[in-house]
């Protein structure tokens, strides 16, 4: 039985809003470790399930898929989103003044 890991996408460095970061991916997990090729030193395995990556709406539907194919999949939980709410004029406040 094939593993596979589900997770949601982050926002990439690059970009300032948050889009497609609402996704979900399902990625297999490596059945056996890269190797180095001889001639050229690049790393690479006879795996070519680590090359499928496949995007889903909602984490129920890449669960789903999973189930559907006979994958053991565990869900990697995403990053903890915190909002801080704060009005312009707090970037400007002075702090307590010390005589």
């Amino acid at each position: 039985m094939a593993h596979a890991r589900i997770y949601q996408r982050i926002k990439n460095a690059m970009q300032s809003g948050r889009a497609r970061t609402d996704g979900w991916v399902l990625e297999y997990e490596p059945t056996e470790p890269k190797r180095p090729d001889p001639l050229t030193g690049w790393s690479g395995s006879g795996d070519t399930r680590n090359q499928v990556r496949l995007s889903f709406p909602t984490l129920d539907a890449a669960k789903a898929y999973a189930d559907r194919h006979g994958l053991i999949a565990h869900v990697v939980p995403g990053p903890q989103r915190t909002l801080k709410l704060q009005a312009y004029a707090d970037n400007f406040q002075v702090g307590p003044i010390s005589l």
